[in-house]
């Protein structure tokens, strides 16, 4: 089994990167844990008081049962993955059915925060984008997905999202193997990433992997250099390698 945790702040792209990688593997394969689902139940919180919540703070996850999740299906065993209303801000009656498959996917704008959650990964992904795109999607998205307004986005964007972001989400970086600029639209990224699933997860090993070390090498070495007369990056700055990669001896 492959534990994968992708992290990146709200409005980067991480979700349509898990779609598309999913996507691009067998069905059923894959097995995703939104971080989202972990909120911790607020139904005892005033109502009017619920919107004060913090959810971009580390404190506001129920962490002890991501990992205990993690951990059976790494065994082997089925879970019961809680669901949560975005609307109501509390943790619904209903369950999803979870069993356990060749790769497990941990989504989620702090998923490399907790560091018994990243000691169980076997790689760990940050999805980066620049700050105004990610406003963008965060208003459109929280305005028709979340029925706030506009204003309201803002506000919150002012007060939680930028300063947790900050605080606790850009930090995370130090801590992925491999950092994806340009969220969802870096197909070039993507598109490496589900190679190296495929050959990683078992049940995929194929005479192609003694491939894999010299592909790594080659876009994290020679292609950075080529750069974009547009823009001044590379045109595959997709992939910052960091130690999880030289461990596994892609290098």
């Amino acid at each position: 089994m492959l534990i994968i945790g992708i992290a990146g702040g709200t409005g980067s792209g991480k979700t349509t990167v898990v779609r598309k990688i999913i996507e691009s593997l067998p069905a059923g394969e894959v097995v995703l844990l939104p971080q989202d689902s972990y909120y911790k139940d607020s139904s005892h919180v005033p109502v009017e008081e619920r919107q004060n919540i913090n959810f971009d703070h580390p404190d506001a996850f129920e962490w002890n049962l991501l990992s205990k999740h993690v951990a059976l299906l790494k065994e082997g065993k089925c879970i019961e993955q809680p669901t949560y209303s975005y609307l109501t801000c509390t943790r619904q009656p209903e369950t999803i059915h979870i069993e356990p498959r060749e790769v497990v996917i941990i989504e989620g704008i702090l998923a490399l925060c907790d560091k018994k959650l990243r000691n169980m990964m076997d790689l760990k992904i940050f999805v980066d984008a620049d700050p105004d795109e990610r406003l963008i999607r965060v208003i459109q998205r929280d305005v028709v997905e979340r029925g706030r307004t506009a204003e309201a986005v803002m506000e919150r964007y002012t007060r939680v999202l930028k300063p947790m972001h900050l605080q606790f989400i850009e930090p995370c970086k130090r801590y992925a193997d491999l950092i994806v600029p340009e969220g969802g639209s870096n197909q070039v990224a993507i598109d490496i990433l589900t190679m190296y699933i495929k050959n990683t997860s078992v049940g995929h090993e194929t005479a192609s992997d003694n491939l894999l070390p010299a592909f790594f090498s080659f876009l994290c070495i020679v292609l950075p250099q080529q750069t974009s007369s547009s823009t001044g990056r590379s045109p595959l700055h997709t992939i910052w390698n960091k130690s999880k990669i030289a461990e596994n001896s892609l290098f």
